[in-house]
């Protein structure tokens, strides 16, 4: 499995520090805001690295944290007359909720900044015995940037360049400009902790890298988040960590693409600023997840709304093959053409080799999928050639790989057991007087009381069914092999 490394610009193995086990750390939000669609894109790319790291048989560890303390938690709680505490419970609250909605999975460890000030302090301790961190008179904690002689290997900066345009702000202590704040003197109203430093609270960069020590030890494997955080924030967190424990701290970084809205960067001010949540209020998960994952986690990714419905439609094309490979199982008759099952069989292996092959070249889900939108092509091939002499065996094989490989990538293809919704029971018990409630065995109903109909020649009653079913959203589909129900 080859992983591209963004500290050393080029794809390497990997090789877990521990056979088996990969242990990885995604930064979180900073929760005082609805996530954006941005945000999502980080998350969403993870989770699915995440998703085939366990599908290859490694034993996945995988922390991210919530940063509830913050200058921009501070400023929504002071505007909106709350606490800091308030406004960090309410939208991390959110971010959970939206994340399950998105059908991204729970964290192993979701540490709380709040909740691990301890082991910061503790860190901020080392690092000023190791004379690469110092306090000054009014309370705030420096790290010294010039003590650590690695400084800038994750994002690739000099510190010579660094130096230009830099500067002490006012109402900073720090001696150097590009040293960073540790731990930031306490001000009226804040939340704050008690230190050896006096009242005050850490800084955001000290966060991650106590964290990731504490609950996952260093170095680990993968640490990860989006491409803006790869300088100050993860230089920072490394530099700190390096210092501090001399054991590294991340043996490959990765860091996501930018997301475009029609091509331009995301902003409010233009009016193309959408959260997470607006989103799938709109469209479902799995097409959100389609769209992003057509293109390369490091990769740009141009989102809009009209690929968002493209994606959706794709979802129903793809969702509605492996629904007629079930049915079409279901209602075989005659001999299967063996010479026809074959070739089904072996574009179902073509798509698995293809798939994993791309994923294991830097979890190239573009690939992947590309993959399996041919086999959906070959798969619709093969029941139109097959007629109704489908072999069971190879069309079931065919719906179980793409849907087991789409849920890999966390896209969830609705179920193919149902050919009739469980609500228009009673709508499709008036249509064909059945009281039972199979499914399945209603829509059976209905399409033989539309057969008698037809036979008898008596349209009317045929054409009522069929308008009464359209109305439900539903079409009559006459096939080789039969009559089905299906969504229109």
């Amino acid at each position: 499995m080859l992983i591209y490394n963004s500290a050393t610009h080029k794809k390497e193995e990997l090789i877990p520090i521990e056979e088996g086990k990969v242990r990885m750390y995604v930064c979180g939000p900073t929760v005082y805001d609805n996530i954006h669609i941005g945000n999502a894109r980080t998350f969403i790319s993870f989770d699915v690295i995440r998703r085939w790291l366990i599908a290859s048989g490694y034993e996945v560890t995988f922390a991210q944290n919530l940063t509830d303390v913050d200058d921009k938690i501070i400023n929504r709680a002071n505007e909106q007359g709350r606490t800091a505490a308030e406004v960090a419970e309410e939208f991390s609250k959110k971010f959970i909720d939206v994340m399950h909605a998105a059908n991204v999975m729970d964290p192993d460890v979701r540490p709380r900044a709040t909740k691990e000030i301890g082991s910061m302090i503790g860190m901020i301790k080392t690092l000023i015995e190791g004379g690469h961190a110092y306090a000054a008179d009014n309370g705030d904690v420096y790290f010294s940037v010039r003590s650590d002689p690695t400084y800038g290997e994750v994002s690739g900066r000099k510190i010579d360049d660094l130096m230009v345009g830099a500067r002490i702000a006012a109402g900073e202590a720090k001696r150097d400009p590009l040293d960073f704040a540790l731990w930031k003197a306490a001000k009226p109203g804040e939340p704050s902790w008690k230190s050896p430093w006096g009242e005050g609270r850490p800084g955001w960069h000290t966060e991650c890298a106590a964290m990731v020590h504490r609950y996952l030890g260093c170095p680990i494997d993968i640490h990860g988040g989006g491409s803006d955080l790869a300088f100050p924030h993860h230089e920072n967190e490394c530099a700190q960590a390096t210092c501090a424990w001399h054991e590294g701290f991340a043996n490959t970084w990765m860091h996501t693409g930018m997301l475009l809205v029609d091509g331009e960067k995301m902003s409010k001010s233009l009016g193309n600023f959408f959260t997470l949540e607006e989103v799938l209020e709109k469209h479902s998960a799995a097409a959100l997840r389609l769209l992003m994952l057509q293109t390369h986690y490091r990769s740009p990714l141009d989102f809009s709304w009209e690929r968002l419905a493209g994606a959706e439609n794709s979802l129903g094309r793809i969702a509605g093959t492996v629904k007629n490979l079930v049915w079409a199982t279901r209602h075989a008759e005659g001999r299967p053409d063996a010479a026809l099952a074959q070739k089904l069989d072996a574009a179902v292996l073509a798509a698995r080799d293809e798939f994993e092959r791309q994923m294991n070249d830097d979890f190239n889900t573009a690939g992947a999928l590309a993959a399996y939108f041919q086999l959906v092509t070959d798969a619709n091939t093969y029941l139109d050639q097959a007629g109704s002499a489908v072999d069971a065996d190879a069309a079931t094989g065919a719906a179980a790989s793409i849907a087991g490989a789409f849920k890999i990538l966390g896209i969830e293809l609705p179920e193919p057991e149902e050919e009739l919704p469980v609500g228009l029971l009673g709508v499709a018990a008036g249509l064909c007087a059945y009281t039972g409630d199979d499914v399945s065995e209603a829509a059976e109903k209905i399409l033989a009381a539309r057969a008698e109909a037809r036979a008898a020649k008596n349209w009317d009653v045929a054409d009522a069914i069929r308008d009464q079913l359209r109305d439900m959203g539903l079409v009559i589909e006459d096939t080789a092999a039969g009559s089905r129900i299906k969504h229109a």
